[in-house]
């Protein structure tokens, strides 16, 4: 497998990283990853990190749902029980934004479960996925070609929203995607972001077990300074924030899972609690969803 090493930083530009953390790749390749800060903007990075050619072979696992819909283990049901509220409520959340039904680009769309419950609500809707496997169940589930990247996507018509569900921190050119997705959205079109947080509570008590860290696959790991920073330089403006409430249990049964070798559904069930309620405080929930205006 080859490295590639990033010497800019994709928010601010600048060229000076320190070591911050180095984790394991507990899901496919049980390799160690250096996470690198920025000096200047506080943006952590996996770096060095797997080459283009390189990277698909870390998502090579049936453990990494969002590219099946097998549902083998406890966790995983929990998971796909869980998501069947979480879909409701993103398909509520555009509505909202968009003050009614338009159209929707859905990147990493994955099997296409958000993209089906958003067509089922009367959107018109189109996806990118860049894995093969998920790529034809999703064009199975909604009869509809799904692209391989956002510079693969023509419109006609601008999209009303485009989303990025638990996305962004898996795309290596970032800006030139950013720039894209600028280009296809519509004048005062929504671009709503879901990432992890990597200043939240459970990643401060779990630090290298942290499931969110998920490297290699996760190549960038935001806090709301970083991510606000990096999108808005890309002609964006933040308009709104919410929490991601279960993701606080579930990553804390996954960091469990890797420090001990088995969840600890107990104590994930506790720190799951103390991060939201740390949260409710700080502002900082194990992972948010961020609304972008086009500007």
């Amino acid at each position: 497998m080859s490295l590639e090493t990033v010497t800019e930083c994709p928010a601010c530009g600048d060229h000076a990283f320190t070591d911050y953390l180095t984790c394991q790749d507990y899901l496919v390749s049980n390799q160690p990853f250096q996470i690198q800060q920025c000096s200047t903007c506080n943006l952590l990075l996996t770096n060095p990190r797997p080459d283009i050619g390189s990277i698909g072979h870390y998502y090579k696992s049936q453990d990494y749902i969002s590219h099946t819909d097998g549902s083998a283990g406890l966790i995983d049901r929990m998971y796909r029980t869980v998501r069947t509220y979480t879909l409701q409520q993103k398909v509520k959340l555009i509505k909202g934004v968009n003050k009614g039904q338009g159209s929707i680009l859905d990147v990493g769309c994955g099997t296409g479960s958000f993209l089906e419950q958003c067509q089922a609500a009367g959107w018109e809707v189109s996806g990118v996925e860049p894995d093969q496997d998920a790529q034809i169940i999703a064009e199975k589930r909604l009869q509809k070609h799904i692209k391989e990247n956002v510079h693969q996507i023509e419109v006609r018509q601008p999209f009303d929203v485009i989303t990025m569900w638990h996305v962004l921190e898996h795309v290596p050119m970032v800006n030139e995607s950013l720039k894209q997705i600028h280009t296809l959205l519509r004048p005062g079109g929504f671009l709503i972001i879901a990432v992890p947080n990597a200043e939240s509570w459970d990643a401060g008590y779990y630090k290298k077990w942290w499931a969110a860290y998920d490297v290699p696959r996760h190549l960038y790991h935001f806090s709301p300074a970083t991510l606000r920073k990096l999108v808005e330089k890309n002609g964006f403006k933040e308009v709104g924030r919410k929490p991601m409430l279960f993701d606080s249990f579930y990553i804390s049964m996954l960091s469990t899972k890797y420090r001990d070798g088995k969840i600890n559904y107990a104590e994930s069930v506790i720190n799951g609690l103390k991060s939201n309620l740390n949260a409710r405080r700080t502002g900082n929930y194990s992972s948010l969803t961020y609304v972008f205006q086009r500007q």
